[in-house]
């Protein structure tokens, strides 16, 4: 394996720059920010039906309670209220009917935050009910959809089905999941000189924030700046739905000319919000006796709730990820948009790759417990090829396969096979505890699917001094984006990390970014700011080389020191001197993802600009009495390439395990038949904490593989891969469920909570006469 250069900041396993104020717990939030003169506080009204046309709204009570300052309807909106960020109509507060329990009708302004909730519940709403779909799979049979549907077709899968030994059809349904970000939705807006407004907004999206709010202003978007130095977590779910409320906040800035804040409580936020989307996959496939692929059709139909948001591209990537890990030589892959009268679904890490990827990987466990086999078998009886059995069901050709040389690795350092055996032993004289063991791989595609929004700016200022401001259009929710790209920087220009002031995002810096997502944070911001740096760089060695005589090539940046022709300054001194013969030193930079394309009537292109790998095995310890369980094992092997930060990478590992582990096993989302969501709370929505990590966690790096494709000191993206490790665990889970039916066939939805596993080991049994 190739040793890999001396760098001085990347690659190197640094603290990120905001953990002692995470730990001391100083680090600034948006409701953390001192309150400025004079402000406000605003509140929701939120619909009490699923599906209602409003009647009349009467907003008397609220008004005169002592202490309201304003009270709105999307009637009161001066410019379009329609917030939809890919297809319409969404408007900003109900306009003529409620889509959903829980849809924004009105907003107080209050003196208090108190005065404001109180305010909202006295609104009083007429409505008219309307028939509502709230059940996904009625929305699949009554054909009602958001979208036209994306297929991705090769060969002719029904004919292979038809001729193939073996044939399985089934369905599989795959629960949603709350965000659950520790900081809720939250917007401060306040009124500037000539009309213009500044918001400091917890988004993922400034850039989409602004034009919101632009548009419901009627403004141009240089009449607003959005601003946002941290969220407290987002995964998507602060992409598109954070600009509803910085919006109704802007509304009423401009009303009052004072400023506003906006912040939901738990409860509104997990009423009001989208998840990730719930999914309902049909299934059709025929094998041989080796467990080989000959034909699969499948449907992929998720819940994109009332309007589209980004269910579209959220059913796009699923499609795409279909394949898993596994060659299909003939294929027939069919994504549905479904409109329910439920909250519209959104961005979650992952973005729909988990649910394709889950389907699929529950396909090939089926086909192995049909035949009789180990599912990791027919894992690798199907597994993707290098040099041939490479090319996507989307005609893209994988180039950088790694899998089989890491399901080696997972294999021998997990002792998989040895403890395949021990497993059995034990099962077969456990009586009321079984065992479970699954192995799956992950391969994920990077790069946004829309392709134009794999763009990024960047803004780099070298001051006199030899310091350097540092602004991009990235993100930070935690994840490390800021001292990722800030350590770039730093190894760009050969200067220390303590050097660079890390900024806040802002729309008058970096205009027209896309949103951290797509787990192209780093990639995208990582080479915007590199660009810039070495822009600067440039000009500096142009100095330099003067200074010391030398070709400008000849002129090496590296630890504080600028070097040429056996002389050499500090950088900072290296600074003044091109500030004295007036070079410019700041740069913006840009970045544009190369060689990305898809025909979507053809079904065919280059979505990815490469693929990040990984492989998992866990354990399962299950109590067939009571369905309950704990992971005792689980290992895990993943790919981010020359790591720019392998601490950073590492924690994105275990936190996106976990996150998925909660997805498959313990979070499940519940309406009622009123369309009401009732697990809206700690209480009732249960999500994973330290103490439902396996109590043997084994967390391993890939070591020297540097991505081939040309990022940013050849890393890869970590932010949503190692999510579907986590599919092992839900697998290592039906493992057991069948291990206490003594049967190989069983059905195990997802979320796979006690209570259903107890189920699936109940029907299971009574399947066979036990």
């Amino acid at each position: 394996m190739t040793a890999l250069p001396h760098t001085s900041s990347v690659h190197k396993p640094l603290p990120h720059d905001s953990a002692a104020k995470h730990v001391a717990g100083t680090a600034r939030y948006i409701d953390d920010l001192p309150e400025p003169e004079g402000l406000l506080h605003a509140a929701l009204h939120l619909a009490d039906r699923a599906h209602a046309k409003i009647l009349k709204i009467d907003t008397t009570r609220a008004r005169a309670l002592a202490g309201v300052r304003d009270v709105i309807t999307v009637a009161d909106v001066p410019g379009n209220p329609d917030i939809a960020a890919v297809v319409g109509p969404e408007p900003v507060l109900a306009q003529g009917t409620v889509e959903f329990h829980g849809q924004p009708v009105a907003a107080v302004l209050a003196d208090t935050l108190q005065i404001a909730r109180r305010a909202a519940r006295l609104i009083a709403v007429d409505y008219e009910d309307l028939p509502a779909i709230l059940d996904l799979a009625d929305a699949v049979e009554q054909n009602s959809l958001l979208l036209p549907p994306l297929g991705l077709k090769r060969g002719d899968a029904a004919a292979a089905i038809s001729q193939a030994p073996h044939r399985l059809r089934g369905e599989l349904h795959l629960g949603g999941q709350d965000h659950f970000y520790l900081e809720g939705q939250v917007s401060l807006a306040e009124p500037r000189e000539d009309g213009d407004m500044m918001v400091r907004c917890s988004t993922q999206h400034p850039s989409e924030v602004q034009k919101m709010v632009a548009r419901v202003l009627d403004r141009p978007l240089n009449a607003v700046t959005v601003e946002c130095r941290r969220m407290g977590g987002g995964f998507g779910g602060k992409e598109t739905q954070a600009a509803q409320f910085a919006c109704i906040a802007a509304v009423f800035v401009a009303r009052n000319s004072r400023p506003v804040k906006l912040r939901l409580d738990r409860d509104e936020d997990m009423i009001a919000t989208g998840k990730r989307h719930d999914f309902l996959s049909r299934y059709d496939v025929g094998f041989d006796d080796d467990g080989r692929i000959f034909g699969y059709e499948v449907t992929l139909a998720g819940r994109g709730g009332w309007t589209a948001d980004l269910t579209g591209a959220v059913v796009d990537r699923a499609v795409f990820h279909a394949d898993s890990s596994y060659w299909l030589s003939n294929v027939t892959i069919t994504g549905l948009c479904c409109k329910t009268h439920t909250v519209s679904n959104t961005a979650f890490r992952g973005f729909g790759g988990p649910q394709g990827m889950a389907t699929t990987e529950y396909v090939i466990d089926e086909i192995a417990r049909h035949l009789g086999r180990d599912p990791l078998e027919i894992r690798l009886v199907n597994l993707y090829g290098k040099a041939e059995r490479n090319v996507t069901p989307y005609f893209q050709t994988i180039r950088d396969n790694i899998l089989p040389e890491l399901l080696d690795e997972l294999l021998a350092s997990s002792d998989y096979k040895r403890r395949r055996e021990e497993i059995a032993a034990f099962n077969a004289g456990s009586p009321h505890l079984k065992k479970g063991l699954a192995l799956t791989p992950v391969k994920f595609g990077i790069s946004f699917t829309t392709s134009f929004l794999n763009q990024a700016g960047a803004l780099v200022l070298v001051y006199e001094d030899g310091t350097v401001q540092l602004n991009h259009g990235g993100t930070e929710m935690g994840q490390g984006l800021y001292v990722k790209v800030a350590q770039v920087v730093a190894e760009t220009l050969g200067i220390g990390l303590d050097a660079i002031r890390i900024t806040a995002t802002r729309t008058d810096k970096v205009p027209n970014t896309s949103a951290t997502a797509a787990s192209a944070g780093a990639d995208l911001n990582g080479k915007a700011a590199e660009n810039a740096a070495l822009t600067i760089r440039g000009r500096l060695a142009a100095v330099a080389a003067e200074a010391f005589g030398v070709p400008a090539d000849k002129v090496a940046f590296r630890d504080g020191n600028v070097s040429g022709g056996g002389k050499a300054l500090p950088f900072a001194d290296l600074v003044h001197k091109a500030y004295l013969a007036r070079v410019p030193l700041w740069a913006s930079g840009f970045y544009a993802t190369p060689d990305i394309h898809f025909d979507r009537a053809a079904g065919r292109g280059n979505p990815f600009y490469y693929f990040a790998y990984g492989v998992a095995a866990t354990e399962v310890l299950v109590d067939c009495l009571t369905g309950e369980y704990r992971f005792t094992r689980a290992d895990l092997l993943h790919d981010c390439g020359s790591s720019l930060n392998p601490a950073i990478d590492l924690g994105q590992v275990e936190g996106a395990y976990l996150q998925g582990l909660g997805w498959l096993t313990t979070e499940e989302l519940w309406w009622d038949d009123k369309g009401r969501l009732r697990t809206h709370a700690p209480s009732t929505y249960k999500i994973p904490t330290a103490r439902d990590l396996p109590g043997d966690f084994r967390v391993k790096l890939v070591a020297g593989r540097a991505n081939p494709a040309a990022t940013v000191f050849r890393s890869k993206a970590v932010g949503e891969p190692p999510f579907m490790l986590a599919i092992s665990a839900w697998l290592a889970l039906k493992d057991a469920v069948a291990a206490a039916a003594g049967i190989t066939a069983v059905h195990l939805d997802a979320p796979a909570t006690p209570e259903r596993v107890l189920l699936a080991i109940a029907a299971a049994k009574q399947k066979v006469g036990k």
